[in-house]
Parts: structure tokens; sequence; C-alpha cells
């Protein structure tokens, strides 16, 4: 009885047991097939590592007939990984119209030792069906199945190929569209690993889904982030949770900022503004800013205090947006305090005349005070502010997440419009 290969499953990582392997694609749709041989650096070291059907050879990489054939044995010392890259041939088509198609890797004799069905794809024209990589002084396999935002040109140059030559095709460099027709991308996100880039291309989309469920797709709007740095936020810090929410915010920030940058503030007694964190940089950024006490980057962090009060941070946002009609989102995320209700809600009253939305998240089971009144407070011109509180942040999904930040933001904007608060 004849073996039957390996289903691999997205992110499935195993060993390669022979140096000669072959990599080929079925789908239901035309599609080329293509490498890039990149470094630990995730680039290409020229053009000449990206192997395609006007140049279908590399030191250890052959294209023929669709199938990409790698001798591991040739490949140079320099090159960490070798990435195939499936396009549709139709660069306005998506895989999401067709069934999934399936990436085989077969042993130099055309036995199959593993399959991937790549499920889950929408309006990607281009991915990442499967990468070998270094392990050792052996290699391995992983199956990606990742889409790419951008389209083929994106992909191609982020991993160092210069895309202005004759010998590529200008048709499969056309940008493709791209997720729910509504996903962006910021120069900087080049700068990051293909790791990272996944990572953050996914919670991009989950963004983009919510604001195009809402009809807020297309938006443009100023987002502020608000950080408690207090002492009992200590615990939060430490396991590096508050780094995580940073993390996790600046997809929302390229989504509907125009720079794509947060514009951050930590806040106890008093409160300071902090250099705008932008994607390429949010690592550094953490690591720098992101403390209780000490001095950092000339910043006392004792002047900003250990307990809460939210008035001084509040009222600092609100006169910024004097003489602005834009929109503005503001994060503000907090384990508790709000104790001062009579001053909060009387600034919440007047800040509804601003264009700002105030989303609160309460970190943990705490006491949150007025914001847990929010929806019942009177006297404003529009309803201005949500509230969520989650136990544990870790343990809320990205969808899900991303669902609660923005579900009362689209909301507010319509009801902003109408009542002339905005623009």
């Amino acid at each position: 009885m004849t073996e039957s290969p390996l289903m691999l499953t997205k992110g499935q990582n195993v060993e390669l047991p022979t140096a000669a392997v072959a990599i080929a694609v079925s789908a239901s749709a035309p599609v080329d097939i293509s490498a890039l041989l990149v470094t630990a650096a995730g680039k290409v070291r020229s053009d000449a590592d990206f192997v395609f059907y006007n140049q279908p050879a590399a030191a250890g990489v052959h294209l023929s007939a669709g199938t990409l054939r790698v001798d591991l044995s040739r490949v140079p010392a320099a090159i960490a990984q070798i990435r195939a890259v499936v396009t549709l041939d139709d660069p306005h088509a998506c895989f999401g119209a067709y069934s999934p198609p399936t990436a085989t890797l077969a042993d130099a004799g055309g036995k199959p030792l593993y399959n991937y069905r790549i499920d889950g794809l929408g309006t990607e024209s281009v991915i990442v069906a499967i990468e070998l990589y270094r392990r050792g002084s052996g290699w391995k396999v992983r199956a990606v199945g990742q889409g790419y935002a951008g389209g083929f040109a994106d992909l191609i140059t982020d991993h160092g190929v210069v895309v202005d030559q004759p010998t590529i095709d200008s048709a499969a460099a056309m940008p493709a569209p791209e997720p729910f027709e509504s996903v962006r991308s910021m120069p900087g996100e080049a700068k990051l690993s293909f790791e990272k880039r996944q990572v953050l291309d996914l919670r991009k989309r989950e963004v983009a889904k919510v604001l195009l469920t809402k009809g807020a797709q297309g938006v443009r709007a100023r987002v502020i982030l608000v950080i408690d740095k207090t002492g009992s936020m200590a615990g939060l810090y430490k396991r590096k949770v508050v780094h995580q929410v940073v993390e996790r915010m600046i997809p929302v920030a390229i989504q509907l900022d125009d720079n794509g940058a947060l514009e951050p503030f930590l806040y106890g007694q008093k409160y300071a503004k902090l250099p705008d964190i932008t994607v390429e940089d949010a690592e550094r950024w953490c690591a720098t800013f992101l403390h209780l006490n000490g001095v950092h980057a000339g910043i006392d962090y004792r002047h900003i205090g250990a307990v809460n009060d939210e008035i001084p941070i509040m009222q600092e946002i609100l006169g910024s947006l004097q003489n602005t009609g834009e929109p503005t989102l503001v994060l503000f995320f907090t384990d508790g305090g709000f104790s001062k209700r009579r001053e909060i809600t009387q600034l919440m009253r007047a800040a509804s005349r601003a264009p700002a939305f105030w989303q609160f998240i309460g970190l943990g089971p705490n006491n949150f005070g007025i914001l847990t009144k929010l929806d019942d407070l009177d006297g404003r011109v529009v309803d201005n502010a949500g509230f969520f509180a989650v136990r544990d942040i870790d343990q809320l999904s990205d969808a899900e997440l991303y669902r609660l930040l923005l579900s009362e933001f689209p909301s507010w904007l319509q009801a902003a419009r109408q009542a002339g608060v905005l623009r």
C-alpha cells in the first residue's frame, strides 16, 4: 500500500527528510509559482535570488513546468529561507473565489512527502504558500498560507527585489485589490520581519472587517492612545501586557490615521505626552517609554505620579481638539479609578461638542466608577463615549478586541456629522 503524504496545517513545521525536493501547487484557477531566497534579515541578496518564469534559476533552485525544484545542498550558506510564492494569473481575481489551492512537497523522484491545503483565503491574489528554512545543520518546511495585502509588487519589493526591470512582467507586478478594499499599509512595515508582517497583516484585516461591517471603511481619524501609569498597573507592565496593548493598537492607527501613527500619553496624577508610535519603531518605543519609575528619554516618571487623576489628561486632549472639525478616536486604557464622578461627568458633557469619541477600556476586575454609567449620561450633544472591561486582555482574540474597540465609533461619526460636531 502506498503511504499517503502527511497533511500539514497552517503554521505547522516538520523536518525535511531529503535535500532534494520539488514544490508544486494545484489550483482551480491559473497560477504562477515563484521563489524568494532570503537571508536571515528576510531580504534577497540581489535580484538574482528571485526565481520566476523569466528568471527560472538561482543557486540550488530551478523553476520548470510550474514546479520549483530545490537542491538544498547547493543553496548558499547566506540563504536562511526559501519562500514559495503563488500568484493568480489574473491580478484582479482573488483566491477566495475558487476552491482552496494545495501545495505539495515531493522528493526528487516525485513521491509526495507533504500536502498543504491552503484554507481561509479571501481577497488575496498572492500568497506565500510554504517556506523551507534552516534549523541547525538541517532544513525544515513550514506551512505558511499567508496572503499579502499589498499585492505581488509589494511582496517582492519588501523582500528587496527591484520591480522596475523589464524582466518582470508589468501586469504581474500590479498591486492586487486590497482585502475588503480598505486595508492600508505604511512604508515602515517593510522594515519589519516577515513573521511580524504576517501578524500585522492579520490584525489589519480584522480592523478592516469591523470598519467595513459598520460602514466606516475609508474613514480617516486621529488616534490618541492613553495608558494608565499608576502603581496598581505594575503587574501589567511587568508581564508586558501593556507592551502587547501598544502593538495591538498600531493596526487601528494604520487603518484610520493619515500617517498611521499613534499619539501616546502616559498618565497618573499628571501626564506625559510621548513621541508618536510608528509601526517600524514600536518595539524600541515600548522599551524606551513603558515604565512606572525612573527617568527615561529625559522624562521623570515620578512627576507623572502613581495614583489616578483623569481630569488633567482629559483636559489636555480636549484642549488639543480646539479649532478642528476632523474626527479623533481616543483609546483610553486604565485599571480603575475615575472616582471624580462630578468633574468627569461635566467634562464628558463638554467634550460631546468636540470632534472626538472616547473609547475607555478597563483592564482587570476592578472598580471603574463613572465609566460604567457612560451609556446613561445625559446632557450631551451626542453619545461620545464607550466602555468595556476585560479581565485578561491577552486572552481576548484580535477579532473580538477590535470589535469591542470599534463597535460604537462609526455610530458616533454619523451622529456627530448630523449634529454639526464634525465638518
